[in-house]
């Protein structure tokens, strides 16, 4: 379901095979990915690209992600966000709670800032 792979010093996180983040998955994926963080300072990147819809569970989920990072003192950034989940993540005020980026390139420069 995950695919997870370290560049650098960076976790990048990609969903394999589906293209939805739903109620179906987001428990599991939710689950894999606060199971990683575990260190303090970690840099995770989760890939979106090929996700076409996120429900409310998946926005869950994500923000689970990131409360987890925030325990931690990690740092999470998103990207690859396809045009329609774009929209869904400012309909619902979410672009101010996550750092997004266009590409996994640009993550990866900006943790270096």
């Amino acid at each position: 379901m995950i695919n997870i792979e370290k560049l650098n010093d960076v976790l990048v996180v990609s969903l394999m095979n589906d293209n939805k983040l739903n109620s179906a998955i987001s428990q599991q994926f939710k689950q894999e990915v606060t199971k990683i963080i575990d260190q303090q300072g970690m840099k995770v990147l989760i890939n979106l690209g090929g996700v076409e819809y996120i429900d409310s569970s998946g926005f869950g989920a994500l923000l689970s992600v990131l409360r987890a990072c925030k325990t931690h003192d990690a740092q999470l950034k998103l990207c690859n966000i396809s045009d329609d989940v774009k929209e869904l993540v400012k309909l619902l005020q979410l672009h101010s709670v996550f750092d997004i980026r266009d590409s996994v390139d640009d993550c990866l420069k900006s943790y270096k800032l």
